[in-house]
């Protein structure tokens, strides 16, 4: 069944509240709550985060602008439907320029109520997608597809799916660039969370002294230049899933707070007081050897048996060569921009199929993507191959007969020949230049590229030009 969305409604009208209550009930797509004035409201604003709430104009001691302004300040992701009067129409209008998504007047429609509360949460799915963007959460947009017919992504890709129909927390073990972020996507778009945010952060990119503000957030004035309050990851992940890659870097200082957040759904913000519990699936993964990290006393023990609840492995690239060709070929639709498409040699395949490819498929995307920048042609050769100097020596393939079969035989580089990528695109533009005489035109036609980048390009790298 899908995430429901949690729904407060606050009206001192009993009866009202009541009839809303067990219309909205009615469907499983809605959790209800109610609060029969604003002081209350705010009490339960303060414990629980909801996606909507149906609010009142006016009510006794605290009334419905008092409530809005609070959302405002302490969850400005949650929509606010007004309940107005026909009297108060005017004063709902305001309420719109504070903040509040639309109003309703009484006596009300009920499917106008549905449909208003269907686009206040279509509105809070857009503010959280604006978000997460504007904080690069999300990065850019990423390929979240998973390619491969080898056995072992075969049975991956299938204990996904099973483990995606429960709730269980999943811890996603693999070296680095084998894709784990994929594995998490494919669960939480297979899960019935699907239609919620995914939220991903990378622990090993956010310095210690901030990993708590981002994951928990913090309250107003709780340290210098903490002018508003900010809502943390676990609030904008709210009904969806969060998933924590490298979750093995995580400071022993942060560690308990983490574990008390997986076994209650409940945190504080930093510098806040009041409790605030969220529902949020939690999927992380890490390239380290957490049995070994808990061995050493640097990563809690009973984090980790909290985390891997359900483990699954995402194996090497090396472990799964088959799939290499498949790769090649999306890598190659992914980056190509040209027509005629450009394609692998067989013998430029045949490298890349032999590589250890220590770096995986993060690696072999990058020396497709150099690959296509530096051939001339369609076809992609075995010297347009460029492999990382730090992970593997770059190879120079120099043919070789044998029994009339011809063989590849590489031989280091030396020192002196080991180029950057930058360089490398530096010198291939200058030599397709002068072989066409200098056309820009027709320069840029050769490369597959636009005579406007070729322009950007000589004027990046200072390339004279007669």
């Amino acid at each position: 069944m899908a995430q429901r969305y949690n729904i407060l409604i606050v009206d001192d009208e009993r009866s009202l509240v009541h009839l809303l209550q067990t219309e909205l009930s009615s469907s499983e797509r809605f959790e209800v709550d109610v609060a029969l004035d604003g002081a209350e409201a705010i009490n339960k604003l303060q414990s629980c985060i909801y996606d909507v709430v149906l609010l009142d104009v006016r009510m006794p001691r605290v009334g419905g602008i008092e409530v809005l302004k609070f959302l405002q300040e302490q969850s400005p992701q949650t929509q606010v439907i007004m309940l107005t009067n026909y009297a108060d129409v005017k004063t709902a209008i305001e309420t719109i320029k504070l903040g509040a998504y639309d109003f309703i007047a009484k006596p009300y429609d009920f499917d106008e109520l549905i449909a208003t509360i269907e686009r206040a949460l279509e509105r809070r799915r857009l503010f959280i997608d604006n978000e997460l963007m504007k904080n690069q959460l999300y990065g850019k947009r990423k390929d979240f597809t998973i390619i491969g017919k080898s056995n072992a992504i075969v049975e991956l890709v299938d204990r996904a799916r099973k483990v995606a129909e429960t709730d269980s927390i999943v811890l996603i073990q693999g070296a680095s660039g084998t894709g784990k972020e994929l594995v998490a996507n494919l669960i939480h778009k297979a899960s019935p969370r699907a239609d919620r945010p995914f939220v991903a952060m990378n622990c090993a990119s956010i310095p210690d002294s901030l990993l708590e503000s981002e994951l928990f957030g913090y309250e107003r004035g709780a340290f210098t230049n903490a002018y508003n309050t900010k809502q943390g990851l676990v609030e904008v992940a709210h009904g969806g899933t969060l998933f924590l890659d490298e979750v093995g870097d995580i400071s022993p200082a942060i560690q308990p707070k983490l574990l008390r957040f997986l076994e209650s759904g409940e945190f504080r913000r930093v510098g806040g007081t009041n409790t605030l519990k969220v529902n949020v699936r939690i999927i992380s993964a890490t390239n380290k050897d957490l049995q070994q990290e808990a061995k050493d006393g640097t990563f809690r023990e009973d984090l980790l048996y909290r985390l891997n609840v359900v483990t699954l492995y995402v194996p090497l690239l090396k472990e799964r060569k088959e799939d290499i060709p498949l790769l090649v070929e999306h890598f190659l639709n992914k980056h190509v921009r040209t027509k005629p498409q450009k394609r692998m040699s067989p013998e430029s395949m045949d490298i890349l199929v032999q590589h250890d490819w220590p770096g995986n498929i993060r690696e072999l995307e990058h020396v497709v993507e150099g690959a296509i920048i530096l051939s001339a042609k369609e076809v992609i050769e075995p010297e347009d191959l460029t492999f990382n100097s730090n992970l593997q020596r770059a190879v120079n393939p120099r043919r070789q007969k044998t029994n009339g079969l011809t063989k590849r035989k590489f031989e280091p580089m030396s020192e002196g020949e080991i180029m950057s990528l930058e360089d490398l695109e530096k010198q291939h533009i200058e030599k397709a230049l002068v072989q066409n005489e200098w056309s820009r035109v027709k320069t840029a036609q050769d490369l597959g590229i636009t005579p406007k980048t070729l322009y950007l390009k000589i004027k990046r790298y200072g390339i004279e030009t007669p």
